[in-house]
């Protein structure tokens, strides 16, 4: 098992998307937000592991959770959390290391990031335990703000913590849920072949766009309100993708295509 690979490395190869906005960023900020991701990242392949029953998922999910609340500092942290999986090939290198993300948090942030990841990974053991079972939409309001609305409400915080950018954190949480949300459209067939549904009951697709769009114009709003400068350079790129992704599903296709994605991002980023 090949772990030689720095943080931005392992965060290249879980995504495209975030990986070039945080690339972007300025030294001491981008240790925080690629902290916060690649926590939040670890989570997240714990939640969609294929091999994994929920009640195992919600175990680790809530030991993550335990071992982040408990840290006091770097040194409380430890290195291996799932020794049982190490050598087994279940679980994703991302996961595997996450007591190492946690520790190349900027230590006068880390326990926000610690607080932020503690708190999602208990809200995705719960939706394990009853397998993300979405009735109505206040509880898809629950998921969304559980998995990226409250990923917003972080990122104001590392905004104003890095240079004190003030943020509308109404419009943070909406960020958050329409990025999620164009997630869910993107992945529905997906998940559903996997037993999961995140669609209130009755929903259609087009219930579920409106949703998207919604949030995403309070994300839209949120990123217009930002000055000129890395929190505003890093906002865009994946709000442009969300915009751009919605698009292209609403005419039936199912996802960007790699030379899009690039021609979207030198357009936002201005040749830069």
């Amino acid at each position: 098992m090949n772990w030689q690979k720095d943080p931005l490395s392992v965060l290249q190869d879980t995504s495209r998307t975030f990986y070039i906005p945080i690339s972007r960023l300025p030294p001491l900020l981008q240790e925080a937000v690629a902290s916060a991701y690649l926590c939040m990242r670890a989570i997240d392949e714990v939640e969609d592991h294929p091999d994994l029953d929920n009640a195992t998922k919600a175990r680790l999910l809530h030991r993550m959770s335990q071992n982040f609340q408990a840290a006091v500092c770097r040194e409380t942290i430890p290195d291996n959390w799932f020794a049982e999986f190490s050598h087994t090939g279940t679980l994703e290198e991302v996961t595997l290391r996450v007591g190492e993300w946690a520790k190349f948090a900027p230590e006068r942030i880390a326990p926000r990031i610690w607080d932020a990841t503690a708190a999602m990974a208990d809200r995705m053991a719960f939706w394990a335990e009853r397998n993300w079972r979405i009735e109505t939409e206040a509880e898809l309001d629950q998921y969304t703000f559980s998995v990226a609305g409250s990923v917003g409400l972080l990122l104001s915080d590392l905004w104003a913590w890095y240079d004190g950018t003030q943020t509308n954190r109404v419009h943070a949480i909406g960020f958050g849920r329409g990025l999620q949300a164009v997630n869910i459209l993107r992945n529905y067939k997906d998940d559903g072949s996997r037993g999961v549904d995140f669609f209130p009951d009755g929903w259609t697709l087009e219930q579920m766009q409106n949703y998207a769009k919604r949030n995403l114009a309070l994300g839209d709003a949120y990123t217009e309100a930002l000055p000129s400068g890395p929190a505003l350079d890093f906002c865009r790129i994946p709000l442009a993708l969300a915009h751009a992704t919605l698009n292209v599903l609403a005419d039936g296709q199912d996802k960007l295509t790699r030379s899009a994605v690039v021609q979207l991002i030198e357009q936002v980023c201005g040749g830069k």
